[in-house]
């Protein structure tokens, strides 16, 4: 029987890139390729979610791509190509040192008589007015803004949960997409997977209780899937079929990353991508086709 000829490591890694991303870690590779359809799909469709514990309080300057990697190391978990690592905002917001002291903040006297009627702090209103493009709604003590990022939420997602007891508010990060595309290429750099990168909040929704997570930065994959023109088991067409994927990936980690067990993220494993440059601005409705604005 013929014996199989040995390959080297520089055709290694063109293997390894070819599907999805490559096995090596400990040293340094590129991006990856342009135009690649990474996709990794579990043979038995079964998708893993793996929280990621961080045991110490994340700091301003602080490193999440290491924060993360170091927590993996310590459960014997690692990062593997076709994963997809998914990031509650909150310890992105302050290691970029997006606490906000609300002993700085004077509200105004609008912000205090709404405030005072429903038992709210005033200066975390006024916090979410300058947070703002715009007041979506106001009534019975509940604050609808968008966010200068675009997002519809209450108090332009300002939280003052698991910060410091209510002294700070915590800020959404200035732009989500260009922190997940940083986490993406640190962890590119350390352990030569190109893993895409989601990072989420907790929102409210019309019509419907209770919260849920939302992307509100990617990168390295595309947030939507879009089925038209694709048929179904019984040959009918789909016609209006674009599937929120980074939105749905987000409440898959949300099972996991809640805001009592310190998992602020979560490995999905086994769950089909598609690999590319991808911006969280695709997953938002325009104003001239939201019928509820």
């Amino acid at each position: 029987m013929a014996r199989e000829k040995p390959i080297n490591k520089a055709e290694k890694r063109r293997q390894n890139a070819a599907h999805g991303a490559s096995r090596v870690s400990g040293s340094r590779r590129g991006s990856a390729p342009a135009g690649r359809k990474a996709v990794s799909r579990s043979r038995s469709g079964e998708i893993r979610l793996i929280p990621i514990i961080v045991d110490d309080e994340i700091r301003s300057g602080a490193h999440v791509a290491d924060k993360l990697l170091d927590s993996l190391h310590k459960t014997r978990h690692q990062i593997q190509p076709g994963d997809i690592l998914v990031i509650k905002h909150k310890i992105i917001s302050k290691a970029e040192g997006q606490l906000i002291d609300l002993a700085t903040i004077t509200p105004s006297a609008e912000s205090v008589s709404w405030a005072r009627q429903y038992g709210l702090d005033p200066r975390v209103i006024e916090l979410a007015l300058r947070e703002s493009r715009s007041v979506i709604r106001r009534k019975n003590g509940v604050l609808i803004t968008e966010t200068n990022h675009g997002f519809l939420c209450a108090n332009s997602g300002i939280d003052v949960s698991n910060v410091d007891g209510g002294r700070h508010a915590l800020l959404l990060p200035e732009d989500p997409d260009r922190s997940a595309q940083q986490i993406h290429r640190e962890l590119m750099k350390q352990t030569e997977i190109a893993v895409p990168v989601i990072i989420t909040d907790s929102f409210g929704r019309p019509w419907r209780e209770g919260l849920t997570e939302f992307a509100i930065g990617i990168a390295a994959m595309k947030p939507l899937r879009d089925d038209r023109g694709r048929t179904d088991p019984h040959g009918y067409e789909l016609k209006a079929s674009v599937e929120a994927i980074a939105d749905e990936l987000a409440c898959a980690a949300g099972l996991v990353c809640g805001k009592l067990n310190r998992a602020p993220a979560c490995i999905v494993r086994g769950f089909p991508y598609q690999a590319r440059e991808g911006r969280v601005s695709e997953l938002l409705r325009p104003p001239s086709s939201d019928l509820f604005r």
